[in-house]
């Protein structure tokens, strides 16, 4: 199989994959490539099929066509500045659902940046430009990886947590000596992290019922083998341990304050183990028009399961920052619907939700981009300002990290204090 990327001006092939006949279920053909497992099963026509990619918890709709597109007709695209330059504008044009959000009009992009690329560019140069044209979108979802000058780009929301960033091991060893007991159990490649919670600098010394901490680092990484299918194997495994005895806690701390992503299955999984009913964790749509960008597919709904495996259903707490990203913001939609609430608190998170459609230019370097929006049941989408908390709490002020404080935490362990009757 092999795929390709096009805009209106190119056509780049990119991925191979061949297939395995040894995997799949009934009526799925399964490709491998060098990153991803791709299955191939029917679509709702004849003339149609759903592609999934292993990671991703939604699926995306081929249609047939007769011919090839234009531009796949033809000599392959050069690599010059400009060329590179315009499938680098042509892609955001054509795919990038948030201008109107992160007020940035790409026509005047254009007219502004296009007559600074010469056939004298130099790769360095237009490395600056092209960061300098989405850097306005301050979008974690944008980024340039320009391999032959080892250089690269994230876009990425002006903290309004600085401290976070700054102090991280710092606050890790705030949490670890004045609030855990007895320590942390590591889980996927450090990737989980549960212990008990103890009291805290601020609370009564005195706490006989146990309160559980799952520290959540990334959504990602959970196993040295790439094969997806084992990293969510490694993530149900840990969390039958992590909640074996969840029988025995008065409630649930759930910290993905510094969480980069990765993928929406393992927030789904661990969702999962939190929910006593399935319901709505979100559904998804995609920009599908290359002229039109309000207009979009029909929303895919991902549903969160209620697991039989051990999990927790008491109360929770999720703690969540500006560096909550990603996949872990789509973790925290896809507790939404969960009962009883899961109270959130600290700060918006970053704001991007989106799977990155990766694409590549004529010279070799990558770039990625957001095409999606994810909705909740009533059809509220956070892109750009992120899920807000239920209870707003700084996120590690300087006066907490010197006095050795954890705002949110104590916050979480007020709210799941037991109630005096």
């Amino acid at each position: 199989m092999r795929s390709y990327e096009i805009t209106a001006l190119s056509c780049i092939p990119v991925v191979k994959a061949t297939r395995n006949i040894e995997m799949g279920a009934v009526g799925e053909i399964v490709f491998v490539g060098e990153y991803d497992t791709l299955r191939i099963s029917p679509g709702p026509s004849p003339e149609t099929r759903w592609l999934h990619a292993d990671g991703s918890a939604s699926n995306i709709l081929l249609r047939r066509t007769d011919f090839r597109p234009k531009p796949c007709g033809g000599q392959p695209i050069a690599d010059t500045p400009l060329t590179n330059y315009q499938v680098f504008w042509e892609t955001f044009a054509e795919n990038y659902p948030f201008f109107a959000l992160r007020k940035l009009d790409w026509l005047a992009v254009d007219r502004s940046f296009r007559p600074q690329v010469t056939p004298k560019t130099t790769p360095e140069e237009l490395f600056l430009i092209l960061s300098h044209m989405i850097e306005p979108l301050y979008d974690a979802h944008t980024a340039i990886r320009a391999y032959s000058i080892r250089r690269g780009f994230r876009g990425y929301r002006p903290a309004v947590d600085p401290m976070q960033r700054k102090s991280a091991v710092r606050i890790t060893e705030i949490i670890d000596t004045n609030y855990l007991r007895g320590g942390l159990r590591y889980y996927c490649n450090k990737q989980l992290q549960f212990g008990l919670l103890s009291s805290g600098p601020t609370q009564n010394p005195r706490q006989p019922d146990p309160i559980g901490y799952l520290r959540i680092p990334s959504f990602s990484r959970y196993s040295d083998d790439r094969e997806f299918a084992k990293q969510l194997d490694a993530l149900e495994t840990a969390l039958d341990d992590i909640f074996r005895d969840s029988a025995k806690f008065t409630g649930l701390v759930i910290d993905v304050r510094i969480n980069g992503g990765g993928s929406d299955v393992f927030g789904v999984s661990i969702a999962s183990r939190l929910a006593a009913h399935d319901y709505l964790a979100y559904s998804k749509v995609t920009r599908n028009d290359i002229r039109d960008p309000k207009h979009r597919t029909t929303p895919q709904a991902i549903i969160v399961h209620a697991s039989s495996r051990p999990g927790f259903r008491g109360p929770v707490v999720l703690l969540t920052s500006s560096d909550t990203v990603s996949a872990a913001e789509t973790f925290t939609m896809a507790v939404f619907g969960r009962q009883p609430h899961v109270i959130r608190v600290g700060a918006n998170t970053q704001g991007v939700f989106s799977d990155v459609l990766n694409r590549t230019l004529p010279n070799g370097w990558s770039f990625g981009l957001p095409t999606e929006i994810y909705l909740t049941k009533d059809g509220k989408a956070f892109d750009g300002l992120g899920v807000p908390p239920d209870i707003a709490v700084p996120i590690f002020t300087a006066e907490d990290i010197a006095n050795g404080r954890d705002s949110a935490i104590d916050k979480a362990l007020e709210l799941l204090a037991p109630k005096v009757k």
